[in-house]
């Protein structure tokens, strides 16, 4: 155990979770800065863009994240005109979003940097051991804890 780190925090699956999660974003948004786009952000953009004009309850649902949070998170991005939102023209009751040209370019430059990010992460932790976290992580999003989903 680090010094650093407080004795009872080890005990705590949740409090070493975000402690790890705090200093890996850190990380990432350190080799993403010369973007202008925080870590959080391009893996939006990137969602939004493989997701084919996703619906954004779609999106809050993958992200286990409500519709007001999500709605907070792209308010920049729609802002800096990096994203749009529509109406879907068969159900005007949900909204999708999708990317703007200018949208694109930006997803584009922050991947390039993103691959260092990932490349370098990779290197440190090694590469099987990145794998296998990423895996159990996935494992652990997917898991009932027995809680309402967050609210739409």
């Amino acid at each position: 155990m680090p010094k650093a780190t407080l004795p009872g925090l080890t005990l705590c699956s949740n409090a070493m979770l975000r402690r790890a999660t705090r200093k890996l974003g850190q990380f990432y948004d350190y080799v993403l800065a010369p973007s202008g786009l925080k870590a959080t952000q391009q893996g939006l953009l990137y969602q939004i863009h493989i997701g084919d004009e996703p619906a954004m309850g779609d999106i809050a649902a993958a992200l286990v994240m409500d519709l007001s949070a999500l709605g907070h998170t792209l308010k920049p991005l729609i802002r800096d005109g990096y994203l749009e939102t529509f109406t879907d023209p068969d159900d005007r009751r949900i909204k999708r979003v999708r990317l703007t040209p200018q949208g694109l370019i930006k997803l584009d430059e922050a991947m390039k940097l993103w691959r260092v990010a990932q490349q370098r992460f990779e290197d440190i932790v090694g590469k099987e051991q990145a794998a296998r976290l990423r895996a159990a992580l996935d494992d652990i999003a997917a898991l009932d804890f027995g809680i309402p989903p967050a609210a739409p």
